[in-house]
């Protein structure tokens, strides 16, 4: 059930070669179809200007502004359920229906299907993987196009990042665990780990605010091409995950930090 829509295969993605010699990513057809979005965002100096410009283009395009107009139940909720509600929902619990969402945005187009959902996702023929998949199809329910959403929101992410750091690979990124029970390890030598990470996982780029969320840490370095979403790029007050970075999974190596 996994499909890629990018120039790259998942099996390169997921690799630990590209963690160290990553190239960037894109999602097919999603730049071409939206031209006058990115000669626009080109144009403007401020980020603040290109964050506005996108959430207008966004609420634009999938008539994400008309649910008030709506005359049903149903379709109020639809368009009330915007890229922004999914992320939010993420921020509350991983393990959402909004969360298989997310998770299902990163398996039908990059190829990587989940290792964790509520519970450890073994291969796709058992029992976990079918509740993830329930949870997915709940979660995507009568929503206004979310996975085209979802294109265009790590497009911009993507876009904005390369122009912020135009020489940098790699951003150094910091996650709170309490066990390994969410990741698989396939190497391990002290403190430096290879580990197999969920298809989509919460990193911050405060040390500090790591150990808010576990007795453990992992510092790794991420490719900047492997961030699916970032908090500071789009501000906005449904979205309260400070320092709060969405980074699609693989092979990472990390170093384990054990509080005292």
């Amino acid at each position: 059930m996994s499909f890629n829509l990018c120039q790259i295969p998942p099996w390169a993605i997921a690799s630990r070669h590209y963690q160290k010699h990553p190239k960037p990513l894109e999602i097919q057809g999603v730049r071409s179809a939206h031209p006058l979005l990115f000669r626009r965002l080109e144009a403007l100096d401020t980020a603040q200007q290109r964050a506005a410009l996108f959430h207008d283009y966004m609420d634009v395009t999938f008539q994400l502004h008309q649910w008030e107009r709506e005359t049903s139940a149903r379709g109020r909720k639809s368009l009330k359920k915007s890229y922004l509600r999914f992320l939010r929902g993420w921020m509350f619990d991983s393990n959402s229906l909004e969360g298989a969402v997310l998770k299902g945005w990163v398996e039908s187009r990059l190829g990587i299907a989940p290792t964790f959902h509520r519970e450890a996702i073994d291969d796709i023929h058992s029992e976990a993987y079918f509740l993830y998949t329930v949870d997915r199809m709940k979660g995507a329910e009568r929503t206004s196009a979310i996975h085209p959403q979802l294109d265009l929101l790590f497009a911009f992410v993507q876009c904005e990042l390369a122009r912020r750091y135009p020489e940098r690979t790699h951003f150094t990124l910091y996650r709170g665990i309490h066990d390994f029970a969410e990741h698989r390890i396939l190497e391990q030598e002290g403190r430096r780990y290879l580990l197999r990470l969920n298809n989509l996982n919460s990193f911050t780029t405060d040390f500090e605010r790591a150990w808010e969320f576990g007795s453990r840490v992992l510092k790794t370095d991420v490719p900047l091409f492997k961030i699916f979403f970032q908090s500071d790029i789009l501000p906005s007050p449904l979205l309260k995950g400070e320092e709060e970075v969405l980074v699609i999974g693989g092979e990472y190596e990390a170093e384990v930090l054990i509080g005292g």
